[in-house]
This record gives structure tokens, C-alpha cells and sequence, in this order.
């Protein structure tokens, strides 16, 4: 990390490899305990090395130890764990043994500083990604030259209970944001401050100058109850260290714990304020340089006149010794910058905003246009004027130049041009279907006005459920009871009583998943094993019913496949349990087990292929086939979750076909016998209808609904390295990062096979389909693009973004997924048989 990148042969690592990271490993601890001996060893030689001796006793060394056993274990057994309690005992000892063994090196000469931190913090689950204290507060201990001691306070008031947890309620705490370490570090090395670093220096009044320790941040710090560094006269208080995602955000910095004079810390402050300054100046120009001077609007806070007043008048108290005021003043000038920087970086943001949502608008519209002419009975078909055509084509394309015109002599960057040129093309096709759009207004406005009313106000409400639950998985819930009544609502329950009362009680049970918590938060195998039962109990009740059915295409000989599938699952579920077991006891991956975990996953779909095409039988086989990969990846209730959304997604595609029917609008086929691999003559497709909007909400809600029904996929805090200790233990990011992607993944395949089968069964071609599924997640797109932060934490900014980009990414993902889902449906490997001889 620090090696890549660097100029000159100054930077030398030396680290165990990879494979060391097991998070199956007996003992993690071992790790800290590697580098804690190789650094003793490290000190050893150079007393036999003069040239290694020389670099060592150089100005402005150091030293990076990195302790990754600890957050390995927190992973593995949790933080308050025997293991991760025994590992901080052992981080603890060390450290202690490594600050002697530096002071003694350097003869106790009082040069060095040693700053212990964390890049995060850790759930009691043993996960981080999210915004919950225990995974943001991280500590930060800081002791040696260059340092004050902790001042002592009778009184001070926090939220939390820190203080009084370490005993620590009479020194005093102060809360910092963790990217202040590294102005902090240059500080104490004597270094200019890292050139991208916006921080702040706040004032306070000095105390007495004297080295030692200087805990500026600490959230988790064992160290303060066993044998930490301040023990023997020192002190250490706790201040939380946020790390928040603001790369122009106000950090502090308290100048009293330095061991400088006042003239120093307002000279730092000084110099500070005029790094932020520079910065300003900088953005302030490429704004300027990018846009007409009569358009340009400068931040009159701080103009060139302005500026010169306010260093001016800092120097000219810090000549004067007047150092309270000159960092008062240093403090309004870092202020004023850090708005002129967010004023500058926002400068076009309304501009551009507004570009891109009118692209949005006109895009929506075009498709929703395309429905209506393409796949509705809505409008007639109107001649095209030839000359209005043209006029249209010509004024549109003059719009357009001028854009790029005015963007030309502005020098603005290429990303400019996208933003600001798409809106042209969009609108141009828009307003050439003016005659479709005056036929559409015309029907629209003989309808019913409380039924159209109505109509659109359930869209609104449905689009927004679905927004909200992105943030709050409870709106699934909501969702889920809402669609649980749809029988009801539409009367379908009065032909299909059965089938609607199983629909209900499915939805109310598939309700109950979003409003538990996400996965990985208490491991729970028992229930696994429960889930794999559970598919054999109803896999052999289903294949009894087939059995019993009289079927003359069925080929007895295709059931084989299923008690192969049946066989893969009761392997999976036994491989699950007795993995957790022999990592619970300390003895690792068991290597049969990594074995047949492997060919389950490669192994799964082949079986599923040799099942036969006929609907009900081939999404059996994606059931069993799916589940047979979905256990070994699980860690608790989620497992049991496929099992409820295929139920359910079975039931829906049986009520599409009650509600085809009810509607009159084809007459209802034998799903029984339904073959996948028939295809359907294209003139067979009929058109649009009403109720189709509401079938493809169906399906963005499903989709949405394996996005978060178990978890948050917006956020790593969701998920748990156990999820893939039957495929591995040995730390490795990007095939762990694989399989919980495929982990996410089933759900969704699962809803895209039972979608699939409702397109083909209600004889709706899928691009009309996912026309109206393109609308209904560019307008979530739109709310999302509003919604995009760049302030707050980076928790904060990254989930917006990555919501954002779901919805954006998803009728492409959607597409995929159903390209995927007829692989899944009509394909078949047709495996040699043996022929039976008879004998005469």
C-alpha cells in the first residue's frame, strides 16, 4: 500500500503472504504475533548491519506495523469472543514490548512518537461497511515527542458511556474525524501537510507543556485495561474518532496537545489556513476559466481584495504577538474557503441537474409513447407529415448546435456535451408522435376522471414503496400485505378460492423476512439445516403428486434427476452443518467438504438442464438445483428464504393465469402440461391490457424484493465472510466477493424463471413487458438522482450513489436475468441412453 507509488528507493515492506488469512485458522493471533517477532528480529540485525543501522538512526523514519490478526478474528468469532479477547491481551503485550524496544534502540533519546489507530470499527456481529458508532468510531492513541499529556476536567458531557466504561470521566475527551491522523503524523515528523488534506486547527488554551502520552481519539481501545503503554504515570482518555466521507469537511485538530509554543501552533494554524486558500484559489480559477466572463459569478466573500485584508491582518498579529486573535481569524478565513471550495464545486449542479432530469422526462415519455403505438389498441395510425418532419428535424438539430456552440467557447469538459446534448435527440423523438400523443389525450379524457385518478395515484403510491425500500426494508412489508389483499381487491378470490387463500398466507410469510434483521448478525446453523429438510419434505411430496399424475409425455426415467437433486440438497444441508462444526472446534475447513461444495456449485446447473422443459417440472428442478448451492452459502433464517419467494412465485404465475381469464382475455391453459420449449407463434401475441402495468409492477417489486429482502445490498454490512467458509477460509476478496454475489443472485434467478413463465403463459412477448418495467425504474432512476449526496459521511454519500446506480443498472440487469431465465427453462442436455435388448 505505501510501497505503490512511491519515488525513490525510500519505502520498504515486508509482509506474510496472503493465504496466512484464514479466517478457519486455529488462532489468528498468530498473525500480530508474526509481525511483532519479525520486527524484534528486524532490530536485532541492525545492530550486525551497519547500513541498516545508519537508515534506522536517520531523521523523519517510519515505521508501519500492521496488526491484522485481531480484525481477522473479530470476523471470524466476533468481538466478544474468548479469541478476540485473548488476541487484544496479546496485541496488547506486544505493543508494550515493541515501544520499549524502540526507546531502548534509540537510548531513550525522547525523539520518537508512536500513534496506535484503526481504519474501522466492528459490529457485534464482526462486520463494518455501515454507519452504527461500533463500526465508525475507531480509536486513535497517540503518546512520545512532540506530545502534551491529557488535561485533566471535573465535568463533560457525551451521548455515550465511554468515559465511564474505561474509568476515564476526568480527562479530558475530544472528538475527532480520522482523516486528521495524517496532518497530525506530518506534524509530529515535521513534514509539510499532505497537499489534498482540508483540515482545521481549533484554539484552545494551552496546558502545561510536558511529553507523554496523548490519546487524541479512542472508541475500542482494550489497551487502557491491561498493560497499556500509559500505564506508569501516564494517562489515556478516550475520544472517538468518526470517519466521515467529506473531503472538504472541518476536522480537529486541538493544538494543545502539541508540545510547541503558542507562536508555533499559530504559525501552523496559518500555514493551514493558507493551504485551504490556495485550494480555493485554485478551483476558483478552473471555474473561471470554463465559463463566459459575463455569466461568471465570483463568491464575493471572498474576493482578491478580501483575501490579501485577511492574511494582512493574520500576520500582522502574529508579529504583534496577538496569537488568540490571529487563530480567530485564521478560523473565519478556513471557514469562508471551505464555502468558496463547496460554492465553486457546485457552480453547475442546477444546470446540470436540470439537463439531466428533462433527459429523463423525455426519455420516459418516448418509451411510454412507444407502448402505446407499438403494443396498445390506444391510438390509430397517423400518416406522417413530411414537411413538419423536416422542420422539426431542423430546428431540433439548431438547438443542438447552439448547445455545443456555447459549450465550445466555454471549454467545457466532454462529460459537459453528454449532459447537456441528450435532452436534444430525446425531445426531437418526443415531439414527433405530438399526432399519438393528441389520439392518447383524446381517450384519456373520455375515460372515467375518478377511475384514471385512481389509476395513477396507485402507480405513485407503488413507485414510492419501492423508493422507500431502498431505505427502510419494512416498505416490502407494506408492499407484501397490500399485494396479499390484490385477490380480494379484484375479486379473483371468488373463482379461485384455493389459490388465493395459499397467495395471501404467502405473502403475509414472505412479509416477515424484511422486517428481520440483515444476515450474518447471529449465526443460526440449526435453522439451515431446517431449510434443507424442509426442500426434502416438500421436494418429496411434490414428487409423489408427480408420480400420481398422468402425464403421456413424461419420461419416467427424467425422475431420476430430481432424487439426484434431492440427494445434492441432503448433501449440502449435512456438508453446512458439519463445516460450522469442525470450524467451531478449531480443526478448519474439512477438505471433503470443500469438495463437494465445489461440484455442488458446478454440478447444480448441469442436473438442472437434464430436467424435463414442462413448466411445472423444470421450475422444480431450478428450485432443488438452487437450493442445493443456496445452503452451503448460508448462515441462518435466509435460508429459508428461496423456499418462501418460490412458493409464492409459483402461486403467482396460477393467479395470472385466474386473472387472464377474468378478464377475458385468453382462454386458460393447462399449466400442467405447458412445455417451455414450445415456442409461441409471434402472432399469437396479444396486446397490451390494463392489468399488464400491474404485472410488471409484480415483477420490479419481486426483483426489489430479492434486492433486500434478507439484507441491504447497497451496503457490505449486509453480509458475512461465514457465508463461504464452505468454499474457503483463506482470506480472498475477489472468489468471496464471487459467491456472495451468486448468493444474491438465486433470489432474483428464481423471480426471472417464475416471470418468465407468466410472459409465456398470458402470450405477452417480453419486450413489451420490460418496456413498461423500463419506465417504472427510470422513474425510481429519477428519484434516486435527486436523492445523490456528496456531503455527509461516506456512508452516506456511497449509499446514495450505489442506489443510484441499482436503479439504473436494472432493466439491464433485468435483461440479463431474463436471457438467463430461459437458458434456464428451454434448454435441455439430452444425455445417450442405453438401448434395451430383447432376446428371442
Amino acid at each position: 500500500m505505501f510501497a505503490k507509488g512511491a519515488t525513490g528507493d525510500h519505502v520498504y515492506t515486508f509482509c506474510y503472504a496472503a493465504e496466512s488469512e484464514d479466517f478457519g485458522a486455529e488462532d489468528a493471533a498468530k498473525l500480530d504475533m508474526w509481525v511483532f517477532d519479525h520486527v524484534k528480529s528486524f532490530f536485532k540485525s541492525s545492530r550486525s548491519n551497519q547500513t541498516l543501522f545508519s537508515a534506522l538512526n536517520e531523521e523523519k523514519v517510519v515505521l508501519f506495523l500492521h496488526l491484522l490478526g485481531i480484525d481477522t478474528n473479530g470476523h471470524a468469532h466476533r468481538p466478544n469472543s474468548r479469541e478476540y479477547q485473548e488476541n487484544i491481551k496479546q496485541v496488547d503485550e506486544g505493543v508494550k514490548e515493541i515501544a520499549s524496544l524502540i526507546d531502548n534502540f534509540y537510548g531513550n533519546d525522547g525523539k520518537t512518537a508512536f500513534i496506535l489507530t484503526s481504519d474501522h470499527g466492528m459490529t457485534d456481529w464482526g462486520s463494518h461497511g455501515a454507519g452504527h458508532p461500533s463500526e465508525t468510531l475507531t480509536p486513535l492513541i497517540v503518546w512520545g515527542a512532540g506530545v502534551n499529556y491529557p488535561q485533566k476536567v471535573t465535568t463533560q458531557f457525551f451521548e455515550d458511556n465511554f468515559l465511564e466504561e474505561w474509568k476515564l470521566e476526568n480527562l479530558k475527551r475530544l472528538d475527532v474525524n480520522q482523516a486528521d491522523i495524517a496532518p497530525l503524523m506530518a506534524s509530529l515528523i515535521g513534514v509539510p501537510f499532505p497537499l489534498n488534506s482540508v483540515h482545521i486547527f481549533w484554539n484552545v488554551s494551552s496546558g502545561d507543556s510536558a511529553q507523554g502520552i496523548v490519546p487524541l481519539s479512542c472508541s475500542h481501545c482494550w489497551l487502557c485495561e491491561e498493560s497499556c503503554p500509559t500505564q506508569g504515570g501516564m494517562g489515556a482518555a478516550p475520544f472517538p474518532t468518526p470517519s466521515t466521507g467529506l473531503s472538504q469537511a472541518q476536522g480537529t485538530l486541538p493544538l494543545e496537545y502539541l508540545n510547541t509554543s503558542a507562536l508555533f501552533k499559530t504559525e501552523s494554524m496559518f500555514t493551514n489556513a493558507v493551504q485551504i486558500l490556495e485550494q480555493f484559489k485554485v478551483k476558483m480559477s478552473q471555474k473561471k476559466e470554463t465559463t463566459l466572463s459575463i455569466l461568471f459569478t465570483p463568491f464575493k466573500p471572498l474576493s482578491a481584495s478580501e483575501q490579501i485584508n485577511y492574511l494582512k491582518k493574520i500576520r500582522l498579529y502574529i508579529e504583534q504577538q496577538k496569537y488568540d486573535e490571529a487563530i480567530s481569524l485564521c478560523k473565519t478565513l478556513i471557514n469562508l474557503a471551505l464555502e468558496g471550495l463547496s460554492y465553486y464545486h457546485t457552480y453547475d449542479r442546477l444546470f446540470l441537474g436540470l439537463s439531466i432530469a428533462v433527459s429523463f422526462v423525455g426519455w420516459t415519455t418516448y418509451v411510454i409513447l412507444v407502448i402505446i403505438k407499438a403494443h396498445t389498441n390506444l391510438t390509430k395510425t397517423v400518416p406522417a407529415n413530411k414537411k413538419k418532419s423536416t422542420v422539426l428535424f431542423y430546428g431540433f438539430a439548431s438547438a443542438g448546435m447552439i448547445i455545443t456552440f456555447f459549450l465550445l467557447i466555454q471549454t467545457c469538459p466532454w462529460t459537459y456535451y453528454i449532459y447537456c446534448l441528450l435532452p436534444v435527440p430525446v425531445w426531437y423523438a418526443v415531439v414527433k408522435e405530438i399526432p399519438v400523443i393528441q389520439d392518447l389525450a383524446t381517450n384519456v379524457l373520455s375515460l372515467h376522471l375518478g377511475q384514471s385518478a385512481g389509476f395513477l395515484l396507485v402507480c405513485i403510491l407503488g413507485i414510492e414503496i419501492l423508493v422507500f425500500s431502498f431505505f427502510y426494508r419494512s416498505a416490502l412489508t407494506v408492499g407484501l400485505l397490500v399485494f396479499a389483499g390484490w385477490p380480494v381487491i379484484t375479486q379473483l378470490w371468488i373463482q379461485a378460492k384455493t389459490k388465493a387463500l395459499i397467495w395471501t398466507l404467502l405473502c403475509v410469510l414472505l412479509a416477515i423476512f424484511p422486517l428481520m434483521p440483515v444476515v450474518g448478525r447471529e449465526p443460526n446453523i440449526p435453522l439451515v439445516t431446517a431449510a434443507g429438510l424442509l426442500t426434502i419434505l416438500i421436494s418429496l411430496f411434490l414428487l409423489t403428486s408427480l408420480c400420481k399424475s398422468e402425464n403421456k409425455y413424461r419420461d419416467n426415467e427424467d425422475l431420476k434427476v430430481y432424487f439426484y437433486q434431492m440427494f445434492s440438497v441432503a448433501l449440502s444441508t449435512y456438508v453446512v452443518g458439519s463445516t460450522h462444526n469442525s470450524l467451531k472446534i478449531k480443526q478448519g475447513l474439512p477438505v471433503m467438504n470443500q469438495i463437494i461444495s465445489w461440484m455442488t456449485l458446478v454440478f447444480s446447473p448441469v442436473l438442472l438442464l437434464l430436467s424435463p422443459t414442462f413448466l411445472f417440472e423444470r421450475l422444480f428442478s431450478i428450485l432443488l438445483s438452487l437450493m442445493s448451492t443456496y445452503l452451503l452459502l448460508s448462515t441462518g433464517y435466509e435460508a429459508l428464504f428461496p423456499l418462501a419467494l418460490f412458493g409464492l412465485m409459483f402461486v403467482w404465475i396460477n393467479m395470472e393465469q385466474e386473472a387472464l381469464q377474468h378478464y377475458g382475455l385468453s382462454l386458460k391453459p393447462k399449466l400442467a402440461v405447458f412445455n417451455f420449449t414450445c415456442t409461441m407463434d409471434i402472432t399469437q401475441f396479444r396486446q397490451l391490457h390494463l392489468d399488464d402495468v400491474r404485472r410488471s409492477f409484480f415483477f420490479v417489486f419481486f426483483i426489489v424484493t430479492a434486492f433486500f429482502g434478507t439484507g441491504n445490498i447497497a451496503s457490505i454490512n449486509s453480509f458475512d465472510p461465514a457465508s463461504v467458509y464452505c468454499f474457503l477460509t483463506v482470506f480472498s476478496p475477489f472468489m468471496m466477493g464471487g459467491l456472495l454475489l451468486l448468493k444474491v443472485a438465486i433470489p432474483f434467478v428464481l423471480v426471472s424463471c417464475a416471470f418468465e413463465a407468466v410472459q409465456v403463459t398470458t402470450q405477452l412477448s417480453s419486450k413489451s413487458l420490460f418496456l413498461i418495467v423500463l419506465v417504472i425504474s427510470d422513474i425510481m432512476a429519477l428519484h434516486f438522482f435527486f436523492l445523490v449526496k456528496d456531503y455527509g459521511s461516506w456512508l452516506d454519500i456511497g449509499t446514495s450513489i450505489s442506489h443510484y446506480v441499482l436503479v439504473m443498472s436494472l432493466t439491464i440487469f433485468m435483461m440479463v436475468m431474463n436471457g438467463l431465465a430461459q437458458l434456464l427453462t428451454t434448454r435441455r442436455l439430452e444425455l445417450p441412453r442405453r438401448n434395451k435388448h430383447h432376446s428371442m
